[in-house]
């Protein structure tokens, strides 16, 4: 089955680390729901009927769209896809955006049942730093609203490796994430993307990031109080209750089919990749006027091979030996065996064959596991 990302650009404010693309006129918003009907209505015959699995509403912000305009754009879904069998369907949301008036509506109105929330620190300092809205009180608060409308399917977003900041800091903030009752946690390390207030803060000496001691430390800690609460850390960034795993994002990461709508959104067949304009002026005209701005890129051997391993080995199930033989062959197979051994032997990857013969990043080197994986490309 498929999957559907829709793109919502909106936001109130940008924060201090963000490089998505989003924006914060909302003059265009009733051009833009035009517009992405239009492609959503369009690119349906893209997935020759197989039905969706999941849909994904990200940004920006989602959360700043009103009920009446998410109840139009499922109208357009349920005319052009099918969505009989699907099993999750995720609003990202802020949680200045969620009233109680809000989440009733969301939760009786639409077929929404998991949020994600943008926290990203339960540390007023660090939310002022980062241009957040919400304080830590006021997220705290949103998960409760969230609760008590008939949610039990919540993520949390947190970011560490913040500047300055200390492993004590950050134990604070996943004591406060593990007792909220949510089911998901999506933890990411601070990036200074270029252009952003947080990179240009970085290059004058007006902030200092953290040390990769202080990263793996942080690291750690994230690691250990995870499991220590009995969640499963199931991809390097993601940890959930047992069996609740992201369902969207894990489609990624296993190579399925997804459309994406809306500026800058990515979709992927299978064989190629292609991805909408950054811009929300430039999408709509080209919506409208019957001429996607669209670009597109076909995917060789090689870079399947790659992507494959990058995705898979990011996760806990890791890659399956038999799987990989008949996807790609004998010889890619002969190549990864042959570079994974030396970690295997230094304990960075393990081989399990029980129930299959599969092989996968150990614990300790998730932290690295980026440079692991790039050495066993082609």
């Amino acid at each position: 089955m498929a999957g559907l990302y829709v793109h919502v650009p909106f936001c109130t404010q940008r924060c201090s680390y963000c490089d998505f693309y989003t924006q914060t006129d909302s003059r265009l918003r009733t051009d833009y729901l035009r517009a992405l009907r239009r492609e959503l209505a369009e690119r349906a015959a893209e997935l020759d009927h197989e039905p969706l699995d999941t849909i994904y509403f990200g940004g920006g912000t989602p959360s700043q769209l009103p009920i009446e305009a998410l109840r139009a754009i499922f109208r357009t879904i349920r005319a052009h896809y099918d969505v009989s069998s699907c099993r999750e369907i995720t609003l990202e949301a802020n949680p200045d955006d969620l009233s109680a008036d809000y989440l009733r509506q969301l939760h009786s109105q639409l077929p929404i049942r998991r949020i994600s929330l943008g926290v990203q620190s339960f540390d007023d300092a660090d939310l002022r730093r980062l241009r957040r809205r919400h304080d830590s009180q006021g997220a705290i608060r949103a998960v409760g609203r969230c609760l008590e409308a008939g949610f039990t399917d919540i993520s949390i977003d947190l970011i560490y490796g913040l500047p300055d900041q200390t492993p004590e800091a950050w134990a604070r903030n996943l004591d406060v994430a593990f007792r909220l009752g949510v089911s998901h946690l999506s933890a990411y390390h601070l990036t200074y993307e270029a252009g952003t207030p947080l990179h240009r803060q970085l290059l004058s000496g007006r902030i200092h990031a953290v040390s990769e001691d202080v990263s793996v430390s942080l690291y750690r800690l994230l690691v250990e109080r995870a499991a220590r609460a009995g969640w499963e850390h199931y991809e390097v960034s993601n940890f959930s209750l047992p069996g609740r795993f992201a369902r969207h994002n894990s489609a990624y990461w296993t190579g399925a089919r997804y459309i994406g709508v809306g500026p800058s959104a990515h979709s992927y067949d299978g064989r190629a990749r292609s991805w909408n304009v950054a811009s929300l002026p430039a999408y709509v005209a080209g919506i409208l006027s019957g001429r996607p701005d669209r670009e597109r890129e076909v995917t060789d051997d090689d870079m399947r091979y790659n992507e494959y391993l990058m995705t898979r080995l990011r996760t806990m199930w890791g890659i399956s030996l038999p799987h990989l033989r008949d996807t790609f062959g004998p010889r890619r197979l002969a190549h990864f065996l042959r570079h994974a051994t030396p970690y295997i032997a230094s304990g960075r990857l393990v081989r399990l064959h029980d129930p299959a013969d599969t092989i996968r990043l150990t614990e300790e080197a998730f932290f690295v596991s980026d440079g692991i994986i790039s050495s066993l490309f082609v």
